[in-house]
């Protein structure tokens, strides 16, 4: 198993970084939103899709860019700049491309094995959000 995650890492396949990334990526929006007291089905549900959309996901990328290292941004990039023959419904190529690329990170950080700094992006992006709604 080790073994596949290295070659899959040295490898730098953005498409199954965001494939892995995605899961990740709502687990830990979930976790937070319960962490946070929603704790009803409805209320979770609806909280959660604020943050997984692709155009959600997008907005993402550009509120957490300033507090991303180079190499975090560098994973970004390769995940925004993957060609891929799918897009979601309902969004445009580039919110796709973002939402692909902000995936690709969180599959790479979690293979890195740094949940904490999967917690602290998806922390600070509920936290930054909350408060412009306000």
């Amino acid at each position: 198993m080790a073994e596949k995650i290295k070659d899959l890492l040295s490898s730098g396949n953005p498409l199954a970084l965001a494939y892995l990334g995605d899961a990740v990526f709502e687990l830990a929006i979930r976790n937070e939103m319960i962490r946070r007291g929603h704790i009803k089905l409805h209320d979770l549900n609806c909280q959660t899709v604020r943050y997984v959309s692709a155009d959600a996901q997008a907005k993402a990328v550009v509120f957490l860019t300033p507090i991303l290292s180079e190499e975090e941004m560098e994973w970004i990039r390769r995940g925004r700049n993957v060609k891929s023959k799918h897009s979601a419904r309902g969004s445009s190529i580039i919110e796709y491309r973002y939402a692909t690329a902000l995936e690709t990170l969180m599959g790479f950080l979690y293979l890195q094995e740094r949940q904490v700094r999967i917690q602290e992006l998806v922390q600070y992006l509920i936290q930054g959000t909350e408060t412009a709604a306000l």
